[in-house]
This record gives structure tokens, C-alpha cells and sequence, in this order.
């Protein structure tokens, strides 16, 4: 079992859940950070491509979860160049390390990925051998999958889990859903009818552990809970947890265009993932629907 781990993106909703997991489980975890404070922190720049090789000292595996946030900003052509080499960039960062050091111990490289690998598929069920897709989002997946896979030239085992929308009230997506419906103005977004693959930031968090520990674990993997569902049924499952009105009018796609811009494919992508693949490797998921996952989420 691995020991020592490198976590990039550790203080994002994912990464900070990860780290105190692993640390209650016995496992040591070094992190980078621009600014980097406290024990076990080392200094990288991505937009400099400078690191801290010491980082990788009697490392056993890297967990890769850094990147720009894909959501929270116009797509200006300069934001999509940011959002793909915090993501390309940072990962031939840590490749190039790893082949400069004399020492090192690592087994795996496991890194973070995205259903948005598929692009706009409507109700076609999308396996991991499914095709790579049209648009911005399929093209950075694909990059920065591409760059990944340059660790297997290194003799690493490689996971890549491509991960739908992780629901947490800590963070990430389900915050920015939840708040028209807390605002009663729950309703449907574009036809309503979108599949919106999800997993419980526990599960997720559970996932990245399983492709840590199970060394049979290798390629891509849907990172989503087996039962995706609807935007419609999303929202209405937010709405009866918050105890809210779910209108049947829906949100014209040609609003969110102006509010969004070419950021509405994020919102209307439709994507029917399969996860049979993470269930067949043996990984028990907590949650498996929707209903319950939101249950536990705001009961707390």
C-alpha cells in the first residue's frame, strides 16, 4: 500500500476532502502550493514551470486535481487558455520533474479528468471507450488527458477518473444550483431534459482511494454515480430537500446564452454516463441516487 502521497489541487472541494481523509488513514501527504505554508508544502509555479523537486521525496503516488475552475468565468479566449495549461501545464510540470529525479518511488500517477471528455451526446450511453466530443470542454479533456498519459512512458500505472458534477454543500456546483431553488425560482434549465451525471463528494473522494490502493485499476474510469439524472429531476430533487416550489416553466436556453455565453454548453451538456466500469473494478458506492445523496448532503 502506498504511504506517502502528492497531492496537487488540495485545498479545492475535492483535494481538501482527500487530504484529511488520507491523513486519518495513516497515509503522509505532501502538497504544492504557489505560496507554500507548513509542514509538507512545497513551492510550485505552473505559468513559471518551476517546482520543488523535493516535493517527490519517498513519494508513492501523485493525486492530480489541479486546475482553474471551468464555470466561474466568461470564456474569453485568454480564459481558455488559463483554464487548459492550469491543466496541460501543470501536469508536463510534474512529468518533467519526475524525469529529472534520480530517486524517486512513484508507482502511480492518478489524476482528475471530466465527462465533458464526450462533448453534447444527448441520451446516447457513454462508456469509457466512448468517442472524444465537439467543444471547448471535449478538447481541453482531451489535452489534458493526452498529457497524462505521457506517465505511462515513465513505467506509471495511470487512472484518469472523469468526473461529473461532485455534490457538496462545501463547495463546487450544487451551491449554484440549490440557489435559484432557496430563492423560489426552482425550475428546469434549457429543455430540462439533459443528463447531469453526479457523484457525492464522499464517493468521489472514496474513488480516488480505491484507484490509489487498487493496483488492478488502470485508464479511464466515469467517475459519476450509475444512476445520472435529468436537470428537470436534479432541481426538483433540490427542491423537495430545501422544502421549495419546483416551477414547470423552464429557462430558455437563449437567456442563459446572454448570460452565459458560450459557457452554457457546461450548463446544457447533456452526458448519459455508464459506471460500470468503476463498479466491474469492485468500488461500492454510497450513494447511488440522487434523492439520497442530497438527503445525507442537507442534513447536515
Amino acid at each position: 500500500m502506498a504511504q506517502k502521497i502528492l497531492i496537487t489541487g488540495a485545498t479545492g472541494l475535492v483535494g481538501t476532502a482527500l487530504k484529511t481523509k488520507l491523513l486519518g488513514m495513516g497515509y503522509q501527504v505532501n502538497t504544492l502550493s504557489r505560496k507554500p505554508e507548513g509542514e509538507n508544502t512545497y513551492r510550485w509555479d505552473v505559468k513559471k514551470q518551476e517546482i520543488d523537486a523535493a516535493c517527490l521525496i519517498g513519494v508513492d503516488a501523485i493525486i492530480h486535481l489541479a486546475g482553474e475552475p471551468v464555470a466561474d468565468k466568461k470564456w474569453t479566449d485568454e480564459r481558455k487558455k488559463e483554464i487548459i495549461d492550469s491543466r496541460v501545464k501543470s501536469t508536463e510540470l510534474l512529468i518533467r520533474t519526475i524525469k529529472e529525479s534520480q530517486n524517486h518511488n512513484l508507482k502511480s500517477f492518478i489524476s482528475a479528468s471530466a465527462v465533458g471528455y464526450y462533448g453534447d451526446c444527448g441520451d446516447e450511453i457513454l462508456t469509457e471507450d466512448s468517442a472524444n466530443g465537439i467543444g471547448f470542454l471535449a478538447d481541453c479533456c482531451k489535452l489534458w488527458e493526452q498529457s497524462v498519459t505521457e506517465a505511462k512512458k515513465l513505467g506509471l500505472r495511470v487512472v484518469k477518473l472523469r468526473t461529473g458534477i461532485a455534490l457538496s454543500k462545501d463547495g463546487g456546483a450544487l451551491p449554484q444550483l440549490d440557489m435559484p431553488v432557496r430563492l423560489f425560482a426552482g425550475s428546469a434549465i434549457g429543455t430540462g431534459k439533459q443528463w447531469t451525471p453526479w457523484i457525492h463528494n464522499d464517493d468521489l473522494v472514496g474513488m480516488y482511494i480505491a484507484a490509489l490502493e487498487n493496483t488492478s485499476m488502470e485508464g479511464n474510469y466515469n467517475a459519476c454515480a450509475p444512476f445520472p439524472v435529468t436537470n428537470k429531476a436534479l432541481t426538483k430533487s433540490i427542491a423537495k430537500q430545501l422544502h421549495r416550489p419546483f416551477w414547470p416553466i423552464k429557462v430558455p436556453k437563449a437567456a442563459l446564452d446572454l448570460l452565459l455565453g458560450e459557457r452554457v454548453d457546461a450548463v446544457l451538456m447533456s452526458s448519459n454516463t455508464s459506471a460500470q466500469k468503476i463498479l466491474d473494478s469492485g468500488f461500492k458506492f454510497k450513494f447511488t441516487r440522487v434523492e439520497e445523496a442530497l438527503a445525507e448532503i442537507y442534513s447536515k
